[in-house]
């Protein structure tokens, strides 16, 4: 029986776009195996020459396959170890790859976790300190209010927060305007500490608007009255004779809110407003004075 004998051929076909036919030839041959060329160490220059001669030695070697197959001679083909250890490597090269693709769709998706938790961290935060912020606000303002409250309610004394006559005013003024809890008791500090000062009777026409509306008509008439003493020629002057004959009239002062109308009428009544001549003289009907 005729044994088969392992021949390599790789030397022959190695560094060509026929390496994937690069194997070991088994044939039933008697003689000793034959030896692999070695593989020079120098890299080949391939020419077109040594191409065209490649071709031709696959081309016989083909021939040489098919011709022993024909015979009946079987040619068993060896994948070379060399391969089988690079296709090993490449397995696992390929294997390690795919974890880390998988460690890295792992981290991307806690990445993107960890981002929106951070996304949502910030708006916390920022929605957290708006609040603070609010908060402190209403706070300050609110303590303020206790202030100003607390102002208000202390004993009325004289006092001067800055010890000028038309610096108080000012303030007291500017307190009224802004319709701050503070301005009803800064009029009332200023007549009490500048009664003889040009400023404290508009202080008190002012003060006598604030009581008004605050509901105290008889504070409200004393205030009037306190400013019209002497009877100013002053811009104000008529609107707060007629609020006086008003505030008489409202608390059942008929006789003395007709005298309020006849002092309009001979002190301002000429060149005043039609407003206030038609209020004077609703007053003086209600009132039912005399002609």
């Amino acid at each position: 029986m005729t044994q088969l004998r392992p021949f390599t051929v790789s030397a022959l076909i190695a560094g060509t776009a026929l390496a994937p036919l690069m194997a070991v030839v088994l044939v039933a041959a008697p003689a000793t195996p034959v030896q692999a060329q070695q593989v020079p160490d120098q890299p080949v220059e391939w020419t077109p020459r040594r191409l065209n001669q490649l071709d031709r030695n696959v081309r016989r070697l083909e021939r040489a396959v098919t011709q022993r197959n024909a015979a009946g001679d079987p040619v068993l083909i060896e994948t070379d170890p060399e391969v089988v250890v690079l296709q090993g490597v490449m397995d696992n090269m390929q294997r390690r790859l795919a974890d880390l693709e998988a460690t890295v769709q792992r981290m991307n998706g806690d990445i993107e976790r960890l981002t929106f938790a951070n996304d949502e961290a910030q708006r916390d935060n920022a929605a957290m300190r708006r609040l603070l912020t609010d908060s402190n606000n209403r706070i300050t303002a609110l303590e303020g209010q206790l202030e100003a409250v607390a102002e208000a309610n202390a004993p009325i004394v004289a006092d001067s927060p800055t010890g000028d006559a038309r610096q108080d005013f000012d303030r007291a003024i500017r307190l009224a305007n802004a319709q701050d809890v503070r301005a009803l008791r800064a009029l009332e500090v200023f007549v009490i500490t500048w009664p003889d000062e040009p400023q404290a009777r508009e202080a008190n026409y002012r003060l006598g608007d604030l009581r008004a509306q605050a509901g105290d008509q008889t504070g409200a008439v004393q205030a009037y009255a306190s400013s019209l003493s002497g009877w100013p020629r002053t811009s104000w002057a008529p609107d707060a004779t007629i609020k006086l004959a008003s505030g008489l009239d409202a608390t059942d002062r008929n006789t003395q809110a007709c005298a309020a109308v006849r002092e309009f009428f001979q002190r301002y009544g000429e060149g005043a407003p039609t407003t206030l001549i038609n209020r004077a003289r609703q007053i003086r009907e209600r009132a039912e004075c005399p002609a």
